[in-house]
């Protein structure tokens, strides 16, 4: 039996893509009339029975003790021109093919596949748990840049998406649409207040859904007051942005949207803003269902990853960041993000939300000798810049930077895809003067 070792390549990159890395090409040999065969790793057997049997000669003249014999739960079939190693349940797990009258099985087959799912979960993760079906339409239309050109698979449950599916309650579709183009309509909706305060002390979450490209933005702030002025700054820069007119506002009867400051703005520009009734959610369902999904999707998220419960704005704001760009309209048969802003996103540079990171310490004087990167966790992206959120642990703040590697690999690798890291042996000390952001 010929081994073969197989070696995870990986970069702190984020642009980096996972490398399956063959060091030796290994051949097995099927032998259609052994009856019995031999493997020096126990842990492969079931069933084992410590026993000494006999003594084996190989063909360099060395002696091997034969120790015990157990049961290894597969089972191979053999065809004219091919063979099957099959499991107790007769599913096929590796195929060979049957060539200079010899059965023969390559590994680097099954090396490559193991590359391919660990590169589908990692996608699966970068893209904030998408499901894989969505993923591979994404690749199969080509409705974005940056995602590999592959078939992303999926071996096992996802422990994080089967606990958000607890939580998640399921809502009729909306199938009629009342606007033709961008921003005509836009659904808002402010969330009840969190009962934990984000990292900057903000309490409430305001979503708005543009109803034509279902495309979302998020904003967050300290009370109910703070709403007015951030709608109204909010619609005059989009309307800047987009060099189209809203015409129409849905809200419900809040008073954060039935007040006199937004009623005077909306009637000088010529915007009519619609009321739906009390208690009556699915007058507005479409912001409904999605200011409840991204605040499951971050609770769960949270929740899992094991970080702190003070992160939620940034979990909300990462997972719409993403879906904005990854979930599919069934209408267009396009991202949110083309219908908006006419182009495909480009998602390459996409990081695994929660993944340990190591930024660039260029605000103190750390001197020749000292440690120039202080350790954080990827928290999301800037809506300011092309730079990464990076919670840091050591200055217990969020600071944007581009000077930042991540490792988001070698726990996934070593922990066969176990999704919670531990931050516990994170440092917890020390003071930065760089201005950090909510």
């Amino acid at each position: 039996v010929v081994r073969a070792m197989r070696v995870w390549d990986y970069c702190g990159s984020g642009l980096s893509e996972v490398r399956c890395r063959i060091v030796q090409n290994c051949l097995w040999i099927i032998d259609s009339g052994c009856l019995k065969n031999m493997t020096g790793n126990r842990a492969l057997l079931t069933n084992f029975v410590e026993k000494f049997l006999e003594m084996v000669r190989f063909g360099n003249n060395d002696f091997l003790a034969i120790t015990g014999y157990g049961d290894v739960g597969l089972k191979v079939a053999f065809r004219k021109s091919t063979c099957f190693v099959r499991n107790e349940d007769g599913v096929d797990l590796l195929t060979g093919d049957r060539s200079s009258n010899l059965y023969t099985i390559s590994l680097n087959e099954v090396a490559s596949n193991s590359s391919t799912c660990l590169l589908s979960w990692l996608w699966h993760q970068r893209l904030f748990h998408l499901n894989f079906t969505t993923i591979n339409n994404l690749v199969k239309n080509n409705l974005v840049q940056g995602l590999p050109k592959m078939k992303f698979k999926k071996d096992h449950l996802c422990s994080a998406c089967e606990q958000w599916k607890i939580h998640r309650k399921h809502h009729k579709s909306k199938t009629d649409f009342a606007s033709k183009k961008p921003p005509y309509l836009l659904h808002m909706d402010l969330c009840e207040p969190m009962r934990v305060k984000s990292i900057k002390g903000k309490r409430y979450v305001l979503v708005v859904v543009d109803d034509y490209s279902r495309y979302t933005w998020v904003f967050f702030f300290h009370s109910k007051d703070e709403a007015s002025d951030v709608i109204i700054s909010f619609i005059k820069k989009t309307q800047l942005n987009l060099q189209l007119q809203v015409q129409r506002v849905r809200t419900n009867n809040g008073t954060e949207f039935k007040n006199k400051t937004l009623a005077k703005f909306f009637d000088e520009v010529g915007i009519t803003q619609q009321f739906f009734a009390t208690r009556t959610p699915q007058q507005n369902s479409i912001v409904e269902r999605r200011n409840q999904t991204l605040v499951e999707a971050a609770r769960t998220m949270l929740t899992f990853v094991n970080l702190p419960l003070f992160l939620w704005a940034e979990a909300i704001a990462t997972a719409c960041f993403t879906q904005n760009r990854s979930i599919i309209h069934k209408r267009f048969d396009k991202t949110p993000y083309e219908l908006i802003n006419k182009r495909k996103p480009n998602i390459k540079f996409f990081q695994v939300f929660r993944c340990k990171c190591y930024l660039l310490n260029d605000y103190d004087d750390v001197g020749k000798l000292k440690e120039k990167g202080d350790i954080g966790v990827f928290v999301g992206y800037s809506k300011e810049s092309d730079s990464f959120r990076i919670y840091n642990n050591q200055t217990h703040k969020i600071h944007e930077s581009v000077n930042v590697n991540f490792d988001e690999i070698s726990e996934m690798a070593s922990k066969q895809f176990n999704l919670k890291p531990d931050l516990s042996n994170l440092n917890k000390m020390g003071k930065s003067s760089n201005p950090s952001v909510s």
